[in-house]
């Protein structure tokens, strides 16, 4: 007899090796908005922008997507030198870095992207979206612009040498001042150098200010990946 729990000499194994796919789906609706020039020049690559809105333009009307941030400026009719995608969470949930990163893929496929300069951006739930992406894979994108938003600050190393321009307000009662300054505060500790830009006497609405402002996009454009050492991609 044998006991309990224990497998005896000729008995099958407990525990096998198995592989398996797994394959996320998720069906996006998105804004795109291709820039002045894009169809006649056709040998061209293009920068590529992902806007990630917050919590309250969830659902599955684009028009709630155009609220803010750069949807809202292109139907205002602003033009920027660079492709904008903006997708559109569905109600209740939140951004899922995955699906996004899978949504990047599809779009880059699709159109004529410069790989080097590929930008996030994004408010409030969407902020966190971007720390969210650019810790699972710091080496992809050229510079994020995270606003109101927040991430996990022990991973923040990896994103010492990506260009960061992170902004807040200081009376910010939806998502503390404190996200944003830990993330950078981490950055800093592992020796990057971000940028971040808090706005004195400003609530949750951060994002307008840092839309409008033509130096914001300015230096976005700047930034080039290929210029950077290689980053460790975060481990959980």
């Amino acid at each position: 007899m044998h006991a309990s729990g224990t497998a005896g000499v000729g008995d099958a194994p407990r525990q096998t090796a198995e592989n398996t796919t797994i394959v996320i789906e998720q069906a996006f609706h998105y804004l795109r908005y291709l820039p002045p020039g894009y169809e006649d020049d056709v040998g061209k690559r293009w920068p590529l922008l992902l806007f990630l809105h917050g919590a309250g333009e969830r659902g599955d009307d684009l028009e709630l997507v155009k609220r803010h941030g750069p949807p809202k400026l292109i139907e205002q009719g602003k033009d920027f030198p660079l492709v904008v995608v903006s997708p559109q969470c569905p109600a209740g949930e939140r951004w899922n870095v995955f699906a996004l990163e899978a949504l990047l893929d599809q779009v880059m496929r699709d159109h004529r992207i410069d790989p080097d300069r590929v930008y996030l951006t994004g408010l409030s739930m969407g902020g966190f979206g971007v720390w969210g992406l650019a810790l699972r894979n710091p080496d992809r994108y050229a510079a994020i612009i995270p606003i109101c938003g927040g991430g996990e600050a022990r991973y923040a190393a990896a994103l010492r040498d990506l260009p960061v321009w992170a902004f807040h307000g200081d009376r910010d009662e939806i998502v503390a001042l404190q996200r944003s300054q830990e993330m950078v505060d981490a950055i800093r500790a592992a020796g990057g150098s971000p940028r971040f830009t808090v706005y004195p006497g400003v609530a949750h609405d951060s994002w307008t200010a840092t839309y409008e402002n033509p130096d914001v996009f300015t230096w976005l454009l700047e930034q080039r990946r290929a210029a950077r050492p290689p980053a460790e991609r975060v481990r959980r």
